[in-house]
């Protein structure tokens, strides 16, 4: 650790923020600065789309640390400042403020951006949702709003589309998929989400895209694919992400889908990446990986600022996720491959309390539980052996 004085972290969300820590935890008593493109102190982003959205949450209580916090630990904030670029030579990263700033050891944070529809955004009333000034814009267009059109059905347009139904509005749920969460957890299982949406009122659209946005200066509706037009007020688009690696084009750290890492979270010599925007060979199931879920961004993080200190070690997590949809809690552990086999090892669908396994190639890669935590945790050993 000797050579190492200098660490910067560029993305000041949970994986940069549990970057610094853990440097700290360590032992690193070196210069440790953390780089983010918003003002905001670091803060949590799971809350956005259910508590913070439902308003039953104030944004203050996403934040992570307060500033004495920071303090005491000697993590030095760049906050409001985006990274332009990286010089692998000189070791120095390149901000929107002309600065440069000099680098030992460097880790890659900064998360994804939110997909966008080809034309439409620039209307009033439709939105994203990735940051805290998205989620305020959003929740205060909400309180306006009578009828909402979610474009996107996976986790974030789902969990969005459940708060906005909660919340009092009509709401319709758009997605090219046959059902909600095709995607991320198959057919079978998505088709129960879409009956848990349409039980509490939701006009959920699947197997369709979206033509256009109508409107002149504000949204007024969503015309499909298949002709049909849906009345909306409020439009959030939530078609999935793309990893925030646009200012590391011209940098030779290698991209693809994401920053392309080793095992061990390296990506080139003294670069790591840990989070949404790092892709990198799980040994543990023989695969590139690039996972957007919260667990992922802490333990990928930790591991990234070992790795950097010490004896590099494989990471090689079992990837854990949930999400929050009315009263439905759906925990998942392993992957879920479309070519995946899913059965009911326990529970009802009907009564929507279940734990479901998914198997592919022989093996049991996958477990997901439905308002059964206790449950999924034993299945979670299952999954740990096989």
């Amino acid at each position: 650790m000797s050579d190492i004085k200098r660490i910067v972290v560029v993305g000041a969300s949970a994986a940069g923020l549990t970057t610094a820590e853990t440097l700290r935890r360590e032992g690193f008593d070196g210069l440790v600065t953390l780089i983010g493109d918003e003002l905001h102190l670091p803060y949590d982003r799971p809350p956005l789309s259910k508590q913070v959205l439902l308003g039953t949450w104030e944004p203050e209580r996403t934040s992570f640390r307060d500033d004495a916090t920071y303090q005491r630990l000697e993590i030095g904030l760049r906050l409001g400042v985006a990274a332009t670029g990286v010089d692998l030579v000189s070791r120095t990263v390149a901000l929107s403020t002309g600065d440069r700033v000099p680098y030992d050891r460097l880790v890659i944070a900064t998360g994804v951006r939110p997909g966008r529809l080809r034309a439409g955004h620039e209307l009033a009333g439709v939105h994203v949702l990735r940051t805290l000034d998205d989620t305020l814009a959003l929740r205060a267009g909400l309180a306006r709003a009578s009828s909402v059109v979610v474009v996107g059905a996976g986790f974030l347009g789902s969990e969005a589309a459940a708060a906005a139904r909660t919340l009092g509005k009509d709401v319709a749920l758009v997605d090219m998929a046959p059902v909600p969460m095709s995607r991320q957890f198959g057919d079978e299982l998505g088709g129960w989400i879409g009956d848990l949406h349409r039980d509490r009122g939701v006009d959920v659209r699947t197997g369709v895209g979206v033509s256009r946005l109508l409107g002149d200066t504000g949204v007024t509706g969503v015309e499909l694919a298949d002709g049909s037009v849906l009345a909306a007020d409020l439009v959030l688009v939530a078609i999935g992400s793309v990893p925030a690696t646009d200012w590391l084009t011209t940098s030779g750290i290698p991209l693809d889908d994401g920053v392309l890492c080793d095992a061990t979270c390296q990506t080139a010599p003294g670069v790591y990446a840990a989070g949404d925007v790092a892709r990198w060979y799980n040994r543990r199931f023989g695969a590139l990986m690039r996972i957007e879920h919260r667990m992922n961004a802490t333990e990928q993080a930790m591991a990234a600022a070992r790795n950097l200190l010490g004896e590099p070690q494989p990471f090689t997590p079992v990837p854990y996720f949930w999400t929050d949809q009315f009263d439905a809690r759906i925990q998942a552990y392993g992957v879920f491959p479309p070519e995946a086999k899913m059965t009911v090892a326990l529970g009802e669908p009907a009564n929507r309390k279940l734990v479901a396994h998914y198997h592919h190639e022989g093996a049991l890669v996958g477990v997901l539980g439905w308002n059964m935590p206790r449950e999924l945790r034993a299945a979670r050993a299952l999954l740990l052996e096989d």
